[in-house]
């Protein structure tokens, strides 16, 4: 049913690379090369997710590796200096780890997301073990929906009810995500309200309306 949001298991990647704490930074860049990524959950016992390794933590061992002076090294985070002498994931890694849960909402991802400035998270279950991950692309693929399918949802579970007829003619129509609302309406006090719903359908770009009261309807 188009009516109930999809959650992070929906669109996460179910296979995931992962490194233990112990895996030499070779081994980390190599990893990241054949699997395509930017960063790799960092994982413990069963698969407990401890910490997240990224290129960002990697980048320092590069940055630093020329022996520079201490002046240059005054102006860096000591946790950067610390990581350029790192020489696996446990060292590198950024702890504790920001995750997200199987059963959380699209929105919810996305705004832990842009609050922590990441570009992924890993997905873990009650137990904290590592079940998948998500990325903001996988968020993106909700704009993706059919129109249709779209206009389909908005029709039914909110302009039939909100605007029901006889006594209002409401069409719904979208168009690469931007949902209009055109007809007349016995009550103008419920379009805020049906805005605020319409933005909330996934897969919704815009919404945009051009009712009229319907005066004459009793």
């Amino acid at each position: 049913m188009y009516g109930t949001p999809h959650i992070v298991s929906d669109v996460m990647t179910q296979t995931v690379a992962a490194v233990g704490r112990r895996a030499p930074f070779k081994e980390i860049v190599q990893l990241m090369q054949d699997w395509g990524v930017s960063a790799l959950p960092v994982i413990e016992g069963e698969g407990r997710v401890v910490g997240v390794v990224s290129e960002a933590d990697l980048l320092p061992k590069e940055e630093l590796r020329d022996d520079p002076d201490a002046g240059y090294l005054q102006l860096r985070q000591p946790v950067d200096v610390a990581k350029a002498a790192a020489l696996t994931a446990g060292d590198l890694m950024s702890s504790p780890a920001v995750t997200v849960r199987a059963a959380a909402t699209l929105a919810e991802a996305a705004r832990i997301m842009a609050r922590e400035g990441v570009k992924r998270l890993p997905v873990v279950d009650e137990a904290g073990l590592l079940t998948g991950l998500v990325s903001r692309a996988d968020l993106l693929e909700v704009f993706l929906r059919d129109d249709e399918d779209i206009a389909e949802e908005v029709r039914r579970e909110i302009a039939s009810y909100l605007f029901p007829p006889p006594s209002s003619t409401v069409r719904v129509e979208v168009h690469d995500g931007v949902v209009t609302l055109t007809g007349r309406v016995r009550d103008t006090a419920l379009v805020p309200v049906a805005a605020r719903l319409v933005r909330a359908v996934e897969g919704v770009v815009d919404v945009g309306f051009d009712l009229a009261h319907d005066s004459g309807t009793q």
